[in-house]
């Protein structure tokens, strides 16, 4: 079966057509149809400047920093679209700090033991768009606890929270 051409491959396609004369008794072939579109262009784009590798969030120092790196940019994107849904979510708001970490690490540990591949960390924006939690998070995602745990972390879409909010990739879980 053959996939449906996009918006720039038909213009491609038409410029082509202009410029080719059909032989005696035959017939210029057909426009092909349209590929239809999950996103509109804008939200898409908007999407891959959302889901790129985190470099607003704050990045832990030593050791530790490189455990936080952001997502895959295709699963990232799969995740924004729903073609890899995400699995479970937790909402921080209105938890203190250690409340909030011990919450999150026992979330996501318990999301990879049952098969998970991807979760959302609502931290909120605080009360001046700089909130504790959401600065502390990429730091408690970045501990030794999870390294065996977490894949990758991205800001989250508009939809799904926005700066308030962290798409968090899973590792497979480890077989025994």
């Amino acid at each position: 079966m053959k996939r449906p051409l996009g918006p720039d491959e038909q213009r491609l396609w038409r410029a082509v057509l202009s410029t080719v004369r059909p032989l005696a008794g035959r017939e210029l072939p057909a426009a092909p149809q349209a590929m239809p579109q999950i996103m509109p262009k804008d939200a898409l784009k908007a999407a891959h400047r959302t889901i790129a590798p985190p470099s607003g969030l704050p990045r832990p120092h030593g050791a530790a920093a490189s455990a936080v790196q952001g997502i895959e940019p295709n699963r990232a994107r799969r995740i924004v679209v729903g073609r890899e849904p995400i699995g479970a979510r937790i909402d921080l708001h209105g938890m203190g700090q250690d409340q909030a970490r011990a919450a999150l690490l026992a979330f996501l540990q318990r999301a990879q033991a049952d098969g998970l591949r991807a979760a959302l960390v609502i931290t909120g924006k605080g009360t001046s768009g700089d909130g504790v939690l959401r600065r502390r998070a990429p730091e408690w995602l970045a501990e030794h606890a999870l390294r065996g745990v977490v894949a990758g972390v991205a800001h989250a879409h508009p939809r799904h929270g926005g700066a308030g909010a962290l798409y968090v990739a899973l590792k497979r879980r480890p077989t025994d």
